[in-house]
């Protein structure tokens, strides 16, 4: 939702290759030997764990413009909405919106393959990257930051990304920034 205030104030898109990064596996790499991918219930389709991901490069399949528009519909379900993500009609839902092929988007959406992709695209974002959550920024010539924020206001959007992507690109030497809690995020979000 930020990078899309961004766009919107700027007039420029911003390009973004999305890739799954499961915080379930994440959170298990204490085991290394447990992938979550791998997981009897995910291999089945009784644990959704992974049904976002799933859906996301579905709709990838049907082209980049096809996935950003299922990705925007997916995100505002979720953050304005609260939209459960493990909830199969939300994904249709987000696919509806995004005017994605229906049928074709119910068929990949529950290909097997894309759990190998989660898992490659995962792996490489620990073993290349660094990753330990989400969202993980990759810029050009490797750089890499997690960045925790909330939606800022419109005034404020493209101003931060200025001074985000400067600081993370061009600042060898900045290695953590972190607000103490509480008192933040103490009045930043309303209702």
């Amino acid at each position: 939702m930020w990078l899309a205030k961004v766009e919107a104030s700027t007039g420029s898109k911003v390009e973004v290759d999305w890739q799954p990064f499961s915080l379930a596996q994440a959170n298990a790499d204490k085991d290394a030997e447990l992938k979550a991918w791998e997981q009897p219930g995910v291999l089945d389709g009784t644990d959704r764990t992974f049904l976002a991901h799933m859906s996301g490069l579905a709709a990838k399949r049907q082209g980049k413009e096809a996935f950003e528009s299922f990705f925007i519909a997916l995100l505002k379900l979720r953050h304005e909405e609260k939209a459960d993500l493990n909830d199969p009609e939300v994904m249709k839902g987000a696919a509806q919106t995004a005017g994605l092929d229906m049928a074709r988007f119910l068929e990949d959406q529950t290909d097997p393959d894309l759990l190998k992709d989660i898992a490659d695209s995962h792996t490489k974002a620990v073993e290349e990257y660094g990753a330990f959550g989400v969202p993980t920024f990759v810029f050009p010539g490797g750089k890499t930051a997690f960045v925790k924020m909330f939606i800022p206001p419109d005034e404020q959007a493209s101003e931060i990304y200025d001074s985000l992507t400067k600081v993370i690109s061009e600042f060898d030497h900045v290695g953590e920034i972190k607000r103490p809690q509480p008192p933040w995020p103490h009045g930043v979000i309303k209702g």
